[in-house]
């Protein structure tokens, strides 16, 4: 009978379902180097966030098969050594959708009637009526920044209660919003127009301090802020100000810089105007019940032979096809990656090629990893080999997959459009014989170029001296080459140009290479 290690706090549904296929033993804090004594017994293995799973855990697992984290992430979890050993990762990406969702509502329900300090009054002896005079969200605005299955759930709630929605979400299309009874809108227009904005975002470069002291100038001094998503969405210090001077109405947080939140901090120095909880977005009994469930079924199914529906690496793909196709997946989401920050956040179509002997292969893997490098500038650590496919669909993204075995540039090679709020544009890209990675051609114009973390690609004007004025301009601003290539067609015409840079570029550098002359567009790219 296969063994089922368990080394944190599950549910009893989950390990009842496990007990089914498996011997289940549930062994709670144990140190690392006792995880690894013991892991080589056991075929599979459930944790929840106390268990940190170490490529050296990893390796000492000969038998394991599949890896279970009851929650949404994996960032406990050395995924790419368990992809390595062909063992399979699991989390549970919606167990805690309506848990989320619905706490965002409460925290917004709870700002606008003044529920917790209202609470503490009547507790004290006191009835203060008048002091309590809250506010309807009936009619209001709500401004969702975020459309993903949280944001989602509450517009559809928000819906049901009478309020009118705007959204922002650069990767939703116009379709799929206006099915949720939203507007999308840009991010100025939100600020400006929402009574209430509630955000449900991951924090990336991009969102970091996304509301900060700007923002919060835009907004109405009736404006409330909800944020359960992430912790360092939100400037605290310059929210903190903005609430005592009374330039917004309030503010509900569930999620902080950071966690527990600090002595010091300026938000426990406010009263009524916010409402402060402890990170409860999951915390419900329903959330940790459905995330063991959905879990263990998984690691039951995987032990019987059968896929798993959650994977976040490469699911039902066994270590000898992994072996084969593994360089292409590579090649896929790495041109997905790139077609996607080409054609513009917004993508409608993805026109999927597979080109000489990758034609005569499976593709639905291929495809797949062309999504999940599409959505990860969008999605970023959520999207995954199991759900690329169908948050693409969520977004309204076309996918198409064509074969063409006749082209014989490279023996097999990967040629992928886009149709986004940029244009469209093309990538092809091959795996040479060394197995290195090559893009060849970039919107039709043919380059041989490895991709690097930092690149810059143009379109100009093929003529005498731009090279030599871009290179002189990124010097000047102390970035540095590594590689450059010119792809053309024909002399004097159009040309692209891709450099690869050992830095990301300085802000307001690109709007100086717009100004070279010749320079047709110029866009960065991080891979």
């Amino acid at each position: 009978m296969p063994k089922v290690l368990v080394s944190d706090s599950i549910d009893q549904a989950g390990i009842d379902i496990l007990s089914q296929v498996a011997q289940v033993d549930v062994q709670i804090g144990l140190s690392p180097q006792e995880l690894i004594n013991i892991i080589p017994e056991y075929d599979a293995w459930m944790i929840r966030s106390g268990t940190r799973i170490t490529k050296e855990m990893i390796a000492a697992g000969d038998r394991l098969k599949i890896i279970g984290r009851a929650g949404v992430g994996v960032d406990n979890v050395d995924v790419p050594e368990a992809t390595r050993k062909g063992i399979v990762v699991v989390n549970s990406p919606e167990g805690n959708t309506i848990a989320a969702a619905e706490h965002a509502l409460a925290m917004m329900l709870a700002l606008s009637r003044y529920v917790p300090d209202a609470n503490t009054s009547v507790k004290n002896g006191l009835w203060e009526r008048k002091k309590f005079v809250g506010a309807e969200i009936y009619k209001k605005t709500l401004g969702i920044v975020g459309l993903g299955k949280i944001g989602s759930h509450v517009a559809s709630i928000a819906k049901a209660m009478g309020m009118k929605m705007l959204a922002y979400d650069p990767f939703i299309s116009i379709e799929r919003a206006d099915q949720l009874g939203c507007r999308l809108v840009d991010l100025d227009l939100l600020f400006r127009e929402a009574d209430y904005i509630t955000l449900h975002i991951p924090k990336t470069k991009e969102t970091a301090n996304l509301i900060n002291a700007e923002a919060i100038g835009k907004m109405k001094p009736t404006a409330r802020i909800i944020n359960c998503s992430r912790g360092g969405i939100i400037d605290e210090v310059a929210l903190a100000t903005a609430l005592k001077e009374g330039r917004i109405a309030g503010a509900a947080l569930d999620v902080f810089d950071n966690e527990p939140l600090e002595e010091g901090s300026p938000l426990r120095e406010l009263g009524k105007e916010i409402v402060l909880t402890p990170h409860l977005g999951a915390s419900t009994t329903e959330a940790q019940v459905n995330v063991a469930i959905d879990v263990a079924e998984q690691i039951r199914d995987v032990l019987l032979g059968l896929p798993a529906r959650s994977a976040v690496n490469i699911p039902g793909l066994y270590p000898d096809a992994l072996e084969k196709l593994r360089p292409y997946l590579e090649l896929a989401e790495t041109l997905g990656n790139l077609v996607s920050q080409l054609a513009g956040g917004r993508v409608e179509l993805l026109n999927v090629r597979l080109q000489g002997d990758l034609a005569n292969n499976e593709s639905q893997a291929v495809v797949v990893a062309a999504l999940k490098g599409l959505l990860s500038q969008a999605l970023r650590e959520r999207v995954n080999y199991v759900n690329a496919s169908i948050e693409a669909k969520e977004r309204g993204i076309r996918v198409i997959e064509t074969r063409d075995a006749s082209i014989r540039d490279y023996a097999g090679s990967l040629h992928l459009e886009a149709k986004g709020s940029l244009g469209q544009h093309t990538v092809t890209g091959a795996i040479l014989g060394d197995g290195e990675i090559r893009i060849t051609d970039v919107d039709e114009f043919p380059v041989n170029v490895a991709p690097t973390h930092y690149m810059l690609l143009t379109r100009h004007r093929d003529m005498p001296g731009i090279i030599g004025k871009i290179g002189s301009l990124l010097g000047s601003f102390n970035v540095n080459i590594a590689s450059m290539q010119v792809g053309r067609k024909i002399v004097r015409g159009d040309a692209v140009m891709v450099l690869s840079l050992d830095d990301p570029l300085p802000e307001g550098i690109l709007a100086e290479i717009m100004k070279v002359s010749g320079i047709r567009d110029a866009c960065t790219v991080t891979l």
